[in-house]
């Protein structure tokens, strides 16, 4: 028994971390454009301004901008039956607020879906991935104003519009349920979403309550927004996942675990329920937090289910317990498992895991889920014969395919589709590095500056192939 005959497997790629040329053809400036590298020694840094001196990684990316026909080319060699992509606002609406669209801009995404039709390889758009003009931020206050539910539906429609007929999936946003209005947030992770630093936040914990509020509504409102312009568009939304395990049976430690990884989906419960969950009020209005929320706002709820869950995963963790003070702490907070190997950057290695999120996320709500993200980050070198033997990506790789094959064909899971993080080499989110390199395929660009952006395949790279291929067999 294998996989169904349409399984999307794919990879997928973000604009502000690929496309570069962050300033030509009539594209504003968006709030990644203000990030430093860093590496995971050092966090990368949002300044005000552009300052000389550093190096903002967005400015130049792996020049997709210019190179995406010969690596679309390249991932229909690899046999990718979908790509997902994001639509970078600032390119379609420089300021965000204009009446008109960037035509450029819009001519670019259409020759990019026009390519991967070309190569038979699915689009999926996503509409939200850290790409906010930063006039919206200055002019607006990011997503702390209603105003900025309105502009973003703007660009949404614009793009349905522009692309009906040749886009039939769509993500709203990409990972927002990485804040939490109720513990305290890194800088980097809030401004990645909102485009505000919490440093900066007077009330955080109402700003931050405030602004996920905003970007949920926003999200059903463009779920039903999508299926008014076409009645066969099929629309999800993106979430960073994480098992959180309990340290052993003890119930306390139990139950602190289920708390802590549940703070994950009350977003998604407020999706696909028709209701923004009364428990989450309940939380709020114990911690002194008040949304507004209108008769307006609650029909939309009703009306904008998702019709997918998209899953971004990539690691584990053990919920914090009494006497943890001496554990070494994950991205999100949490302390690793002493039962799993970590990647270079302190990633918990687990493909188990991956078949526990899509069953505990299937058997929550029942939806179709696609796994939007998943892919190892590592240092990879080039031989003496110019062979790149990543085998540890292979490892990983197979270890969670395996495991996803087992939630589909043992436990029933509907997922229709895996999808790689990422294709091909690009700038990491949380870093800002190219040093950390997640693709089959490698883009000679060094955290130096140096390099010529040539593409080479690495062994990783047949693999996949083969996994495909393999695939394409059993039917």
């Amino acid at each position: 028994m294998e996989l169904k005959e349409d399984f999307l497997w794919g990879g997928s790629l973000a604009a502000n971390q690929i496309e570069g040329n962050w300033n030509i053809d009539g594209k504003g400036p968006a709030i990644m454009d203000y990030v430093t590298s860093g590496s995971y020694q050092k966090e990368r840094e949002v300044t005000d301004e552009i300052e000389e001196g550093k190096i903002y990684p967005s400015h130049t990316g792996i020049d997709f901008y210019h190179q995406y026909k010969e690596d679309i080319k390249l991932l229909a060699e690899l046999g990718l039956k979908a790509l997902r992509i994001s639509i970078d606002w600032s390119r379609i609406f420089p300021l965000g607020d204009e009446e008109q669209p960037n035509q450029k801009g819009l001519d670019y995404y259409h020759d990019i879906i026009d390519t991967l039709h070309m190569y038979h390889i699915e689009p999926i758009v996503t509409l939200y991935h850290y790409e906010m003009p930063m006039n919206i931020v200055k002019k607006y206050d990011s997503w702390m104003n209603r105003k900025t539910i309105d502009l973003y539906l703007h660009f949404c429609e614009t793009v349905m519009k522009s692309l009906k007929g040749k886009v039939k999936y769509w993500v709203t946003f990409n990972e927002m349920n990485h804040i939490d209005p109720q513990t305290e947030n890194s800088d980097l992770f809030t401004y990645m979403i909102t485009g505000i630093k919490y440093s900066r936040m007077e009330n955080p914990s109402q700003m931050i309550a405030t602004m996920s509020y905003h970007m949920v509504l926003a999200s059903v409102k463009a779920v039903a927004l999508a299926h008014y312009i076409d009645a066969t568009n099929q629309v999800g939304c993106v979430f960073g996942l994480t098992p959180v395990y309990p340290r052993n049976c003890n119930p306390i430690n139990v139950i602190n675990a289920f708390q802590e990884m549940e703070k994950d989906y009350y977003q998604i419960d407020a999706m696909t329920q028709g209701k923004f969950p009364s428990y989450k009020l309940a939380e709020y209005q114990e911690a002194g937090i008040a949304l507004k929320i209108t008769e307006a706002d609650q029909e939309a709820f009703h009306m904008g289910k998702l019709d997918f869950i998209g899953i971004n995963y990539y690691m584990s963790s053990v919920a914090r317990y009494t006497g943890d003070d001496d554990q070494e702490e994950t991205i999100f907070g949490n302390v690793q498992n002493p039962y799993l190997q970590t990647s270079e950057w302190g990633w918990a290695i687990d493909g188990i895991g991956l078949r526990y999120i899509l069953n505990y996320t299937y058997h929550k709500y029942g939806l179709p889920i696609l796994i939007t993200e998943n892919g190892l980050g590592a240092v990879d070198t080039i031989g003496e014969n110019g062979s790149i033997q990543d085998d540890y990506r292979i490892t990983y790789l197979q270890e969670h395919i395996s495991e996803m094959k087992k939630a589909i064909l043992e436990d029933h899971v509907e997922c229709f589709g895996y999808l790689t993080w990422a294709p091909i080499d690009l700038v990491s989110l949380t870093t800002g590095e190219m040093k950390k390199r997640y693709g089959f395929i490698y883009v000679n660009k060094q955290d130096d500056g140096s390099g010529d952006f040539s593409r080479h395949q690495k062994k990783s790279f047949e693999w996949f192939q083969e996994i495909i291929r393999e695939n394409a067999k059993q039917l």
